[in-house]
């Protein structure tokens, strides 16, 4: 059975850079993949008859625009060479990029979203992070996201950090996309718990050894460091390895409300090279 796979795009250059990284990570898998443009129509006129009239120009010139621009990717896909494990839809919806996922997530069974950290504007920005891609990574829980920033370049994953506190348990289903890349590219899942006291409770062992038994099927290796800010740890760890990408569970109060608190977003200069894994907790 094929993997669906979601790519949003705003035809900048992050965004393709983020569909062939895709294609080059699932290379050895069978997969569908789904390329998404979301478009707004603008009104420019505050007369009745001109305002229906502007939007219908409006409308038509966008649907257009997104039209020829994936039109466009294909092309270039062709170009690049294709692979005969993948198939790629094209998907053009007039709504806002959170919305348009969403329903294409429901409507085509997606598994992954596969998307570049910054919008279009936002490349010439000093910015880690565009506003669609932070709103998309808080907001939508139905699909674990893999956000790849614009200097990401896949030779091969040999690293994934997963930063953990061992306060929460841990479900096989929250983690198949970590396990299933892990072993797709052979790559060794480092459990990464950044804390002052290397002592764990009793409820923080039990939670170790479900991560633990989630993980059997990869090859993972358990690290500790000392401090008490796991977002230096992690950016420290990532960096004096190279490690290759970065996966956590997007629980409510964890590592990425402090990731997306602005200070936090300069200070994780690692992002801008290394792939972030959004994974989520079904518990909710």
């Amino acid at each position: 059975m094929k993997k669906k796979i979601l790519i949003p795009t705003d035809f900048s250059k992050n965004a393709w850079n983020a569909i062939t990284y895709a294609a080059d990570l699932f290379k050895n898998k069978e997969c569908s993949f789904f390329l998404l443009n979301a478009y707004n129509a603008t009104m420019h006129s505050r007369g009745h008859l001109m305002k229906d009239k502007a939007e219908m120009l409006s409308f038509e010139t966008e649907k257009n625009k997104s039209a020829s621009g994936l039109a466009n990717i294909l092309e270039m896909l062709d170009f690049r060479g294709l692979n005969e494990k993948h198939e790629y839809h094209i998907v053009s919806v007039k709504d806002d990029p959170l919305s348009a996922i969403q329903s294409t997530i429901e409507k085509k069974d997606i598994e992954l979203v596969v998307m570049g950290t910054k919008g279009g504007a936002s490349n010439y920005e000093n910015k880690l992070f565009g506003s669609n891609t932070i709103n998309v990574m808080e907001n939508l829980r139905s699909s674990p996201i893999l956000g790849i920033p614009l200097d990401a370049r896949l030779v091969h994953v040999k690293e994934i950090v997963f930063p953990t506190s061992f306060k929460t348990h841990y479900k096989r289903r929250e983690l198949i996309h970590l396990v299933e890349i892990a072993k797709l590219q052979d790559a060794n899942i480092c459990v990464l718990h950044v804390n002052d006291h290397t002592e764990l409770t009793v409820e923080q062992q039990e939670n170790k050894q479900l991560l633990e038994e989630c993980l059997e099927d990869a090859s993972f290796s358990l690290h500790h460091i000392g401090g008490s800010d796991i977002n230096s740890g992690v950016k420290r760890f990532v960096e004096s390895r190279g490690s290759d990408m970065v996966s956590f569970i997007n629980r409510k109060h964890s590592f990425l409300d402090s990731i997306f608190s602005t200070p936090m977003v300069k200070e994780l200069g690692m992002f801008s090279k290394v792939p972030l894994l959004v994974m989520h907790d079904t518990s909710h």
